[in-house]
């Protein structure tokens, strides 16, 4: 099962960097496709959707999450689904729940001035594996966001300190970027797990970029826009 785990595989081994997309449309094909292009891993936002998933923030709130995820003894995951397990091949229902806890990844998100001021402690939380930094979200609720693409001092040193105690913990650290390049600065940085773009952002750019590029240049185009006058004369 762990062997499955391909984001737990890469911050486990070898550099302990892995790189991720963020989708943001609906439906499993997209998911496949992401998934199929070479990425780490996926998150299938759905914060901003139907599903209300409430922010972390505390002590308290990390270990619930940890409850949540986790089979006894660690949480208090209830067991039962004859269905997961098939996703490993021939695996039995004994197996699973002996393997499950180990194969899962455990992530909070630190997006906020709360959580921010309670890191040191949700990372000493047995069971956390990763704290992923939310620079948009934590922006806002610190009261600098990001705006035109720049980001105050104040939140840089908020991300490095999210980056800094993840590491003294032995957690690894996760943030959302919003470019390749951005991504490989954050990994450079030491960032061990790194979304690269969204779904959403890249499709309309790669759409828009194929029809540029049928159309030819402006001075192609406009020559076509005057033909088209002409001939309708």
């Amino acid at each position: 099962m762990q062997a499955a785990n391909r984001v737990q595989k890469a911050l486990r081994t070898g550099s302990g960097l892995s790189f991720g997309a963020w989708q943001m449309l609906a439906g499993s094909n997209v998911s496949r496709m992401i998934a199929r292009s070479g990425f780490d891993w996926v998150v299938v936002d759905t914060e901003h959707g139907n599903i209300d998933v409430p922010l972390l923030n505390t002590v308290e709130d990390a270990k619930a999450l940890v409850k949540s995820a986790k089979f006894p003894p660690t949480g208090q995951r209830g067991f039962g689904s004859p269905f997961a397990m098939e996703r490993f091949g021939d695996i039995t229902q004994t197996e699973y729940l002996q393997q499950a806890n180990d194969s899962l990844l455990t992530i909070v998100q630190i997006e906020t001035r709360d959580a921010l001021h309670n890191v040191d402690a949700i990372a000493k939380v047995p069971g956390i594996d990763v704290l992923f930094c939310g620079p948009f979200d934590l922006g806002n609720n610190i009261g600098h966001p990001i705006l035109d693409g720049t980001m105050h001092d104040e939140l840089k040193e908020a991300v490095a300190k999210i980056q800094r105690v993840a590491k003294e913990n032995e957690k690894a650290s996760g943030i959302y970027a919003t470019s390749g390049d951005q991504a490989r600065q954050y990994a450079d940085q030491g960032f061990n797990m790194v979304s690269v773009a969204t779904d959403a952002a890249l499709l309309p750019a790669g759409m828009e970029s194929a029809l540029t590029a049928a159309r030819g240049s402006y001075v192609h185009s406009a020559l076509n826009i005057a033909k088209g006058a002409f001939r309708s004369k």
